[in-house]
């Protein structure tokens, strides 16, 4: 008996413990999480998708590349007016197609192709380790909460409900906030990757 109330009371010292940083990292979460709403209003001003501009500089390229003038392809690559993850990579293709180096156009696509997944990264892991905080935060304060029941102090029972009902709805406000903006970017990012493997195949790459 003496064994399992050591073991349950290690359990809950631990847990208890846990409870500070689980608040702090939740702050923090928020903070970030507007910090990215931020970041996400200054990518959408930067988009501006011309699908004429893209297939007029993508046939401009074509007919320079089939005539050998890798100079002319270059220039047209540097007019594209795209999305800025499109455009940027088509100022970078037009430096490695001005030294005939075609094939590396491809590796240079999976390059911002891995940018986009990181900058996915930072709103997926958001929306998923809030909401898994604000549980823990919710969790941790019950059972300093139930104590209190069971001696009768009303005091700290209301004070451990609030933080657990406060770190709930933190959690799923910072949590809220990174799923929309994932689901919002896949989409931005998938149409990107589009423009970008038509730039290839109209560059001929091999894939």
């Amino acid at each position: 008996m003496d064994t399992t109330s050591s073991i349950f009371g290690i359990l809950y010292t631990f847990s208890s413990s846990l409870l500070y940083p689980v608040v702090i990292i939740l702050l923090l979460l928020v903070v970030f999480s507007l910090m990215l709403i931020g970041e996400f209003l200054s990518e959408y001003a930067k988009r501006n998708r011309d699908v004429s501009n893209l297939q007029k500089c993508c046939d401009d390229v074509r007919t320079g590349v089939g005539k050998n003038d890798l100079e002319s392809a270059a220039g047209s690559l540097r007019n594209l007016e795209q999305n800025f993850m499109v455009r940027n990579f088509a100022q970078d293709s037009a430096k490695h197609l001005e030294k005939n180096m075609i094939p590396s156009i491809e590796w240079l696509a999976q390059e911002y192709e891995i940018r986009m997944a990181k900058r996915l990264e930072q709103t997926r892991i958001v929306a998923t380790i809030s909401p898994m905080l604000g549980l823990m935060g919710t969790l941790i304060p019950l059972g300093p909460a139930l104590i209190g029941l069971s001696s009768g102090d009303i005091g700290q029972l209301a004070e451990n409900l609030m933080i657990a009902f406060a770190t709930t709805v933190v959690g799923l406000f910072a949590g809220t906030i990174g799923y929309v903006l994932t689901q919002v970017r896949k989409r931005w990012y998938w149409q990107d990757m589009a423009d970008i493997d038509y730039i290839l195949d109209t560059l001929e790459v091999e894939k």
